[in-house]
């Protein structure tokens, strides 16, 4: 005669690491309450900026941080005219536009080489291109100056562009290289099988691929082109084609009394890189995401 035994299994026995559903919807909530908290210290400045350039000293002298009550819109006018914005972002537009093509350029059709050839040339050259993203800029600074000024390119947009397009390249053919060797080679293949050269298996069918990290090239390299105020500073400063970021320092150290008329130059300044990166962020993860597969 033969018995079994069998053996009770304690209903509070759970995989090991796995906690208490009681403590994981918890802490679901505190996370919660800590992504809401980081979201309001990043918008308070936001919010700041805005009812600022909205009050007029009277406001602002009273209660600073309190919404406007009624908000003005003279402050922006005022500020358009005194700090001469107009001149100033035709010239952020131009120098950045230009750059932004120069780079998508040169940094998609390098890349589609370095992508393609990963020994030899290709890597050597590749690997060049990290270390200019490793060395800073700063130290060719007055190497790169005697050139402008030897090519007769001080305070114009020529020496601009060649500056912001020569720092900027080792950086974008990084992200486009990642991104290229992430898709598949077979289509630029095809293209060639059905008798297109180089060149147009590149424009036709692989660079309408690129559109993500294209997106994202052009996000990053706007901001950090527009937001840039030392090397306009010394490349421009006197011609008369300051870019925003200059002509809003300047503007600033005149009027640093007046609060409004400040906080409006600055929402000025700030508002077209902001709707350009308004419309482009959806790129800026695809990008980044699809790149780092290869």
């Amino acid at each position: 005669m033969s018995t079994t035994a069998t053996t009770t299994v304690p209903r509070d026995v759970r995989p090991a690491g796995r906690p208490p559903k009681g403590l994981s919807r918890y802490g679901g909530h505190v996370l919660e309450l800590v992504m809401i908290a980081v979201a309001v210290v990043f918008l308070f400045p936001v919010y700041a900026l805005i009812t600022l350039a909205m009050k007029d000293p009277r406001q602002i002298a009273e209660s600073p941080l309190s919404p406007p009550a009624p908000p003005t819109l003279a402050n922006f006018g005022d500020a358009w005219t005194s700090a001469s914005l107009g001149p100033a972002l035709v010239s952020s537009a131009v120098i950045t536009t230009v750059s932004l093509l120069l780079l998508i350029l040169l940094g998609s059709t390098g890349a589609y080489y370095l992508a393609r050839r990963a020994r030899g040339l290709g890597y050597g050259l590749y690997v060049l291109f990290l270390l200019g993203i490793v060395l800073p800029f700063q130290l060719g600074m007055i190497p790169l100056y005697e050139l402008v000024d030897n090519l007769g390119w001080l305070g114009t947009y020529q020496g601009m562009v060649l500056f912001y397009t020569g720092i900027q390249l080792p950086f974008t053919v990084f992200l486009y290289t990642g991104f290229i060797r992430a898709l598949p080679a077979d289509y630029a293949q095809a293209a060639l099988i059905d008798g297109c050269d180089h060149r147009q298996a590149f424009t036709r069918i692989v660079f309408p691929l690129l559109r993500p990290i294209t997106g994202t090239v052009i996000i990053l390299n706007a901001v950090f082109i527009w937001n840039d105020f030392f090397t306009p500073l010394l490349y421009l400063g006197g011609s008369g084609k300051e870019t925003v970021p200059v002509g809003v320092f300047s503007f600033v150290g005149q009027y640093v009394s007046d609060y409004g008329l400040v906080f409006a130059g600055l929402v000025l300044a700030a508002l077209p890189i902001l709707l350009v990166f308004l419309l482009l962020q959806r790129y800026v993860i695809k990008g980044f995401a699809s790149g780092l597969k290869g």
